[in-house]
């Protein structure tokens, strides 16, 4: 007990470590397709450029949840040398601010972040923190992400030599013994405001404000999922964790079977949520508590079952607030998802 605490008090004192990634991720436009194609987001914005432009947009417009992909790869450093000590990493909370829609093009860099780490009912749990700025020095979008760190004694002892031997090449598996790289510096202010952009735009959404009610259900949406759909998520996103995919790895974390990425489940509920509404920059913030898991057995196909309602309206600024219900083989597996949007 004693150097689980020393082990959680060390992790506190890491709390603030900030870098800035070197280089930037430009957004391409086959990317963002292939995305938009392993989350079932068919939105035409994501698409075709005559759709994108017809909602007054430059080019392709990035789906909800595609930051991930750069966030992936800027987070790298601080699983890797900083966040030690533990064998495996389970998401538990997502929040995406949107400050401005991003499009085909824009190059974004990464500020991360170890912005908490907290101790509850003897877990940790530790936030991170990217903030990604374009190439005008614009705040473009903010993701908070949280995750329980599980050690050795929680999962079974051989997860790690299991891992080694399916892991894709290119891909380091997290060490122990590796030492914190020093504070980068500060991160830009990123605080919950919108871009000049987003507050001048007019949202092109489906549904008018004055037409909107607290209430309205929107139209309920089956997503289903195979094997290879989580096979070629994890390959588009870069998601390489082996619990998605691989039958001799799931077991040993504690898993019934092999699991949809909890992104991917976030990203199918962002789809449907930007569907309704129409304009997927009309999203400003989009919050996932994961509470449960999407089994995807080898020979079935495994299901999610959205629906929402509108839960409140704010005439002020036009904007409501979204309720989320995610649901697989009859249990809940968000605790907890809303979404922020502008309307016309």
């Amino acid at each position: 007990m004693e150097a689980t605490l020393d082990a959680v008090g060390h992790m506190e004192s890491l709390v603030g470590h900030h870098y800035r990634v070197d280089d930037y991720y430009e957004v391409g436009r086959e990317k963002i397709r292939e995305y938009a194609r392993a989350v079932q987001d068919f939105h035409p914005a994501h698409w075709s450029e005559d759709a994108a432009d017809a909602l007054g947009y430059s080019g392709l417009v990035m789906p909800t949840t595609f930051v991930s992909i750069p966030a992936m790869l800027a987070n790298r450093r601080l699983f890797e040398t900083v966040i030690t000590g533990y064998d495996v990493f389970v998401q538990t909370d997502q929040v995406f601010e949107m400050h401005k829609p991003v499009v085909t093009g824009d190059r974004l860099v990464s500020d991360v972040e170890l912005e908490s780490v907290r101790r509850i009912a003897g877990r940790d749990l530790l936030t991170v923190k990217n903030t990604f700025t374009d190439q005008t020095g614009e705040v473009v979008q903010v993701m908070h992400t949280t995750v329980v760190g599980v050690t050795g004694e929680e999962v079974d002892a051989g997860i790690s030599d299991a891992v080694k031997r399916v892991v894709m090449h290119g891909i380091e598996v997290p060490s122990r013994t590796k030492v914190a790289e020093t504070n980068g510096g500060s991160a830009p202010d990123a605080g919950l405001h919108l871009s000049q952009a987003t507050r001048t735009r007019v949202p092109r959404t489906a549904i008018r404000f004055d037409d909107a009610t607290v209430g309205t259900e929107l139209p309920p949406r089956i997503a289903t999922l195979t094997r290879g759909d989580l096979v070629n998520y994890a390959g588009v996103a870069g998601d390489a964790n082996p619990i998605h995919w691989a039958d001799s790895v799931a077991p040993l974390a504690g898993l019934p079977d092999v699991i949809a990425h909890g992104m991917l489940t976030m990203g199918l509920g962002a789809g449907f949520l930007t569907e309704w509404l129409g304009d997927p920059g009309a999203m400003t913030r989009y919050a996932v508590r994961l509470s449960n898991y999407t089994v995807v057995e080898s020979n079935t196909v495994g299901s999610v079952e959205f629906t929402g309602r509108i839960k409140s309206l704010d005439p002020e600024t036009k904007t409501a607030v979204i309720v989320l219900v995610a649901k697989s083989a009859g249990r809940k597996i968000f605790g907890l998802a809303t979404a922020e949007v502008r309307l016309r």
